[in-house]
């Protein structure tokens, strides 16, 4: 498989200052925030599949536009992989008539633009011969990680997470793991800000990289704007087995 880093910043503001979203080959999205407007047309169109970690507006802000931006053009409808309770906040909240159209009765129910598919922790979904499994992560609201799985390799993206023990076993679950992405949105100076909001600070992301037994490729992502230096600075101080490296946007990852 191959990821491309369409955002995958803490926030906006400058010209990387796209939030999350990865592009897997040329027809899944995995997570729908602003790096995802980058797309040309004919790109977005190709999109057949959004797996969603979780609701907050910085990971799903395109789904809505891109819906909108390409559904006559296409003949089936963009599904939306999510667990239950993400697809119920967007059904209420956000393809509700009010803040967008339900367009999964746009045309019709019959023929809908978009398709809302529930997943369930540890339950693959299988596309050809590429696998992508959810995997448990602690945030705020309910939330997801993902290992994707294209056959030779694999990759897992954290998502939104503070330290989750559950999390660190599934991550050592995967016996080809290649490439890990882990969030680390506050320096340590703001871990109590970190903690209250279910993120990862350097040194919460030092323990859990202490606690694999894989050996992945580790990428810092989701760095609030302005602390990439602070952060990745903090992370290199705390030294440990795994070393870890800046995720930029415009980067393609191959497994």
């Amino acid at each position: 498989m191959k990821l491309k880093v369409l955002g995958c910043s803490g926030g906006i503001g400058g010209a990387e200052g796209r939030t999350t979203a990865f592009l897997a080959d040329d027809d899944i999205l995995i997570d729908c925030g602003t790096g995802a407007g980058d797309l040309e047309l004919e790109e977005l169109a190709a999109v057949d599949h959004i797996f969603v970690t979780h609701s907050h507006m910085d990971h799903i802000a395109a789904i809505p536009l891109i819906v909108d931006a390409v559904g006559e053009m296409r003949g089936v409808p963009i599904t939306v992989y999510a667990i239950p309770e993400v697809l119920r906040i967007l059904r209420a909240h956000v393809f509700n008539w009010l803040i967008w159209p339900d367009f999964t009765a746009i045309p019709d129910r019959r023929r809908p633009f978009l398709r809302l598919q529930p997943l369930a922790v540890g339950e693959p979904v299988k596309l050809g011969t590429r696998v992508i499994t959810p995997l448990p992560a602690l945030h705020s609201v309910p939330a997801v990680a993902y290992c994707l799985d294209g056959g030779d390799g694999q990759l897992v993206y954290s998502g939104d997470t503070t330290y989750s023990p559950e999390l660190i076993a599934a991550i050592n679950a995967c016996p080809r793991l290649h490439h890990l992405i882990i969030e680390a949105a506050f320096p340590d100076e703001q871990h109590g800000l970190a903690l209250a909001s279910r993120h990862m600070s350097p040194a919460m992301v030092a323990g859990l990289l202490n606690e694999l037994t894989v050996n992945p490729r580790v990428y810092i992502s989701h760095i609030k704007p302005g602390q990439r230096e602070r952060v990745m600075a903090q992370i290199a101080d705390a030294g440990g087995r795994l070393r870890a490296e800046v995720l930029h946007q415009g980067q393609v990852i191959e497994f």
